[in-house]
């Protein structure tokens, strides 16, 4: 197929168009700078309707990971690239012939604060969704699952906290804390989470293209579906990466009165740097959010190939240093800021 990718500047959307062109679809790019990838690229934002048009001339599919993601940042930056980047890039690829759509979500766009024990994909909720972030991709999911239509099939899919190699967001958010001394655990870090490998997110993709037209209209919450805890998780995460693993504890009604005030702080102040802590990532990280995957795998017709034992290994292979000098060191987890056009992770936030 002729398959449009937005977002492929991100460790998942490089993953997915670098897995379409090796099994020989031919891909197209779509993301405001240059990916370095050797593909035809077409570089602009997904809300101008002149660029989005030209980038789905032809295609026969889309997968939209570009995003704006942030836990800082004005609602009408939110709406406008996740909602109407996504509307824009609909409505280009309706007039243009394209007959599948795959929406990538976040599990965020169900999330109230509530804990997720055992949950399929429940329906998006734009009106409880926690955040900017969280309350515009459930709009985008909405629109994009309404756009539905014969001989043009959407399917949305939500990666649950991604990671890998060259991770800069969750890898280099954890990184970052954990050198400054500033990555803590909440609750003794207990709560019961999923994440996901990025070479098992970008094949979950690759299936829900493939398979749209059989389950066009459905969402699908996509997970290695082996749950560890949050403390498991930092710290292997730190041990593959020789940051130093969390030992310090606070309170989940701590955390969230400090998130609430640097938030607070932030706002006055306008920072768009990323803060220590937030109402948020205090919930994120004290309460438990893990799917069934049963559904996602039987209509996907997808299951994981990487373990997270497997994934934990080839982190630490892509940090080690090697005598040929060709594994990137700690260095490669330098935080970016992620703006327009640059695709969520895939995480619950």
């Amino acid at each position: 197929m002729k398959v449009l990718v937005t977002g492929a500047r991100g460790m998942l959307g490089s993953a997915v168009a670098t897995a379409l062109d090796a099994r020989g679809d031919e891909v197209t790019l779509l993301q405001r700078g240059s990916t370095g990838l050797a593909m035809r690229e077409v570089l602009g934002d997904v809300t101008d309707s002149r660029v989005v048009t030209q980038a789905c001339a032809g295609m026969d599919a889309v997968i939209h990971l570009a995003a704006k993601v942030s836990v800082v940042g004005e609602w009408s930056e939110f709406e406008r690239v996740n909602v109407f980047g996504t509307q824009q890039l609909i409505a280009a690829a309706r007039s243009s012939g394209v007959s599948r759509f795959v929406h990538v979500s976040s599990p965020s766009v169900a999330h109230a604060g509530e804990p997720l024990v055992g949950v399929d994909a429940e329906p998006a909720d734009p009106d409880h969704a926690q955040g900017h972030y969280a309350r515009s991709k459930a709009m985008a999911e909405v629109l994009a699952l309404r756009s539905g239509a014969p001989g043009f099939d959407v399917v949305a899919v939500r990666p649950h906290l991604v990671w890998g190699q060259g991770d800069t967001q969750l890898v280099g958010r954890i990184v970052q804390r954990a050198s400054d001394g500033r990555l803590v655990l909440i609750d003794g870090g207990t709560a019961l989470i999923d994440s996901t490998y990025v070479d098992n997110a970008a094949d979950a993709l690759i299936a829900a293209l493939d398979r749209a037209p059989a389950v066009s209209g459905e969402a699908f919450v996509v997970s290695n579906g082996e749950p560890r805890t949050v403390a498991e998780l930092l710290t292997r995460i730190c041990r593959a990466v020789g940051a130093p693993a969390p030992t310090r504890s606070v309170p989940a009604s701590v955390a969230t009165i400090a998130g609430r005030a640097v938030e607070g702080a932030w706002s006055r102040l306008g920072r768009e740097d990323e803060p220590p802590m937030t109402r948020f990532l205090a919930e994120q990280l004290s309460t438990a959010h893990w799917f069934d995957q049963r559904r996602t795998r039987q209509l996907l017709q997808w299951t994981p190939r990487v373990t997270l034992d497997a994934g934990f290994e080839r982190l630490a292979h892509f940090v080690r240093p090697a005598s040929s000098g060709e594994h990137a060191g700690l260095g490669s987890f330098t935080v970016a800021r992620t703006t327009r056009n640059d695709p969520k992770p895939g995480g619950s936030g």
